[in-house]
């Protein structure tokens, strides 16, 4: 049997070592809208942008 009570070592040593530090979670939800709205604003971007290219088809079929 040991001299030292092990719960009891374990209760100081828990309420030495304080509370446990919550990690913030706004900062990974910003980070998540921002990327959300930069896809939508190129998605929006590719779909109503004119094409680079134009090319006539009367031109074309001579």
């Amino acid at each position: 049997m040991s001299a030292l009570d092990t719960e009891a070592v374990e209760r100081a040593r828990r309420l030495v070592a304080g509370p446990a530090r919550r990690e913030r979670l706004w900062p990974v939800v910003a980070a998540a809208a921002l990327a959300a709205a930069t896809a939508l604003g190129f998605a929006t971007a590719m779909i109503l942008a004119p094409p680079v290219v134009t090319q006539h088809v009367v031109e074309t079929v001579e």
